[in-house]
C-alpha cells in the first residue's frame, strides 16, 4: 500500500468520492450505457469492520454489530442528475464531490509493548503440490485468531480477524479494527484468550501489529504476490459476523490485480477476489492453495440496493506490501518515507466534459495547505491533464507514474486553469508531515 522500499500503493493524492446522501431518493429506470458510467463513478469498497456504539447510518447498535465504509450503489445519481447542471463547472464539482470527513491518522490507545521484537518476515515462493480445501484448512487454521477490541466509554466491542506471525505471539491484523480502542484481546483457535499489547499501527496501510504473551504458536507461512495471476485459486479463513461463525473458510479466485481503492484520503493498491468476505473477516489471511498467506482481507464492495446487488467483489492487501509495513512497524513503531504531494483529485464525468468543454484529466478537489503543491500554486478547481508528461484521466495512471518515486523527488504536473495550460514542478513530501 505504500511506496517506500518497494511498497506498492501511493498515498500522495486521493481519488475523490462523489457526494453521498444518507437517504437517497429512489433510482428511476436508466439508460443502459449511462447507468454503467454513473455506477462506475460511485462504487467503493466497504471496510469489513466489527463495531459497537453508533454506526455511520446513525443507528444505535447492540453489543456487537458491524459498520461499513462505502460508496453505496443505491446512492447513484439518476439519469437526470446531469440535466440541470450549473453554469459554472466549479459549482458542478462542488456538488458532485463531497470532501471526506475521515482522517487518515487515527489513534490507537492500546498499551505499547515494551519488549524487543526480532521477527523478520520470511516470504517464499510457492513450492510442492497444491492442497485441496480440506487439507488447507487443517494445515492453516491454527494460525488464525479472533481480535476483540474495546473503546473506553462504549458498551460494545469491535470484532475482527488476525493471524500469527511468530511462535512467541506476534499477531497481524487491520488497523481499522483497533483504532480509537484502549484494549484488545486475541483468541486462539483453541479458545485460549490473551490480552494484547501494541507494537505499532499504521492507518494509511491499514496494517497493525499486536503482541501477546504466548509460546509455541503456529505462524502462518507467507507467500510472495510477485507472480500472482488472475484466475489463481485462493481461500479466505476468518471470523465473519461474530463469534458464531468463527473460523469460516471460503474459496474463490484472484479476480483482479493492482486495484486502486480509496480509504480515508489515501489510495490502497489491492488484490481483488471473489472469495466470500463479510464484516469480521478484516485482518484475516487470504491463502493460495499451497497454504501461504498472499493477502490480508480488508475490504469489499457492498450496496443496500436490491436493484444493483453486488456479490463477490472483495479485496486484500498483498503480502509483498504487508511485509514492508511490518518491518517498519517493528523497527520504528511507524511507517516513514512515503512520498506525498498533498492533493485530492477526482475523475471528470463525460457529461461534465461535454457540458463545460473541459480537457480530459483529473479534477483537483482540494490541496493540503502546507504541501509543496500549495506553495507552488496548485489550487482546488485546477485540472491535472498530465504527470511527468504523460496524459492522465484515471487515478491508477498517476499511481503507476508515481510508483518508484520517493520523498524529495520532483514531479511535474501539467495544469489546466480557466483555459490556460502550464507546468508546475512539485517536490514530494513525507506523508507523516502533511497528514
Amino acid at each position: 500500500m505504500e511506496d517506500h522500499n518497494g511498497l506498492n500503493s501511493s498515498c500522495w493524492y486521493v481519488p475523490a468520492e462523489p457526494e453521498k446522501k444518507p437517504e437517497p431518493a429512489p433510482v428511476p429506470e436508466r439508460k443502459k450505457n449511462k447507468t454503467a458510467r454513473i455506477i462506475a463513478l460511485v462504487l467503493v469498497a466497504a471496510i469489513l469492520l466489527g463495531a459497537a456504539g453508533y454506526g455511520i447510518f446513525g443507528l444505535k447498535r447492540p453489543a456487537v454489530q458491524f459498520e461499513s465504509w462505502s460508496y453505496d450503489s443505491s446512492q447513484d445519481k439518476p439519469d437526470d442528475a446531469f440535466s440541470d447542471m450549473p453554469e459554472n463547472f466549479h459549482d458542478f464539482f462542488a456538488q458532485y464531490y463531497a470532501p471526506s470527513d475521515e482522517s487518515a491518522n487515527t489513534e490507537v490507545y492500546i498499551e505499547k509493548y515494551a519488549g524487543e521484537v526480532s521477527f523478520k518476515p520470511d516470504v517464499k515462493k510457492a513450492s510442492g503440490e497444491e492442497m485441496n480445501l480440506s487439507e488447507l484448512y487443517e494445515n492453516c487454521y491454527e494460525s488464525v485468531v479472533s481480535i476483540t477490541a474495546y473503546a473506553d466509554g462504549s458498551s460494545g466491542y469491535y470484532w475482527g480477524t488476525g493471524f500469527v506471525l511468530s511462535e512467541d505471539g506476534l499477531i497481524l491484523t487491520n488497523t481499522h479494527i483497533i483504532e480509537e480502542c484502549s484494549s484488545a484481546t486475541v483468541t486462539l483457535h483453541d479458545d485460549r484468550t490473551f490480552d494484547a499489547k501494541l507494537i505499532g499501527a499504521d492507518s494509511i496501510s491499514d496494517i497493525a501489529l499486536l503482541k501477546i504473551e504466548a509460546e509455541g504458536l503456529v505462524p502462518a507461512q507467507l507467500g510472495t504476490t510477485e507472480d500472482i495471476k488472475v484466475g489463481q485459486k485462493v481461500a479466505a479463513l476468518g471470523n465473519p459476523l461474530g463469534e458464531t461463525f468463527r473460523m469460516t473458510l471460503t474459496d474463490g479466485i484472484i479476480s483482479g490485480l493492482s486495484r486502486a481503492m480509496n480509504y480515508k484520503g489515501h489510495t490502497m493498491t489491492l488484490l481483488q477476489t471473489n472469495a466470500a468476505l463479510n464484516e469480521g473477516n478484516s485482518g484475516g489471511p487470504l491463502f493460495n492453495m499451497y497454504g501461504q498467506v498472499i493477502g490480508v482481507t480488508n475490504m469489499k464492495m457492498m450496496t443496500s440496493s436490491t436493484d444493483n446487488a453486488i456479490e463477490g467483489i472483495g479485496f486484500a492487501i498483498p503480502t509483498d506490501t504487508m511485509v514492508e509495513i511490518v518491518q517498519s512497524l517493528i523497527e520504528n513503531g511507524e511507517v516513514t518515507g512515503r512520498a506525498t504531494i498533498g492533493i485530492t483529485v477526482g475523475g471528470i464525468p463525460e457529461e461534465a466534459n461535454s457540458e463545460y468543454k473541459l480537457p480530459e484529466g483529473l479534477y483537483v478537489v482540494s490541496v493540503v495547505e502546507n504541501s509543496d503543491a500549495a506553495k507552488q500554486g496548485v489550487k482546488a478547481g485546477d485540472i491535472v491533464t498530465a504527470v511527468n508528461g504523460q496524459a492522465v484521466t484515471e487515478t491508477q495512471q498517476v499511481l503507476d507514474i508515481k510508483e518508484d518515486m520517493k520523498v524529495g523527488d520532483k514531479l511535474t504536473l501539467t495544469i489546466w486553469r480557466e483555459g490556460e495550460t502550464f507546468d508546475v514542478e512539485i517536490t514530494l513530501m513525507e506523508a507523516n508531515d502533511l497528514y
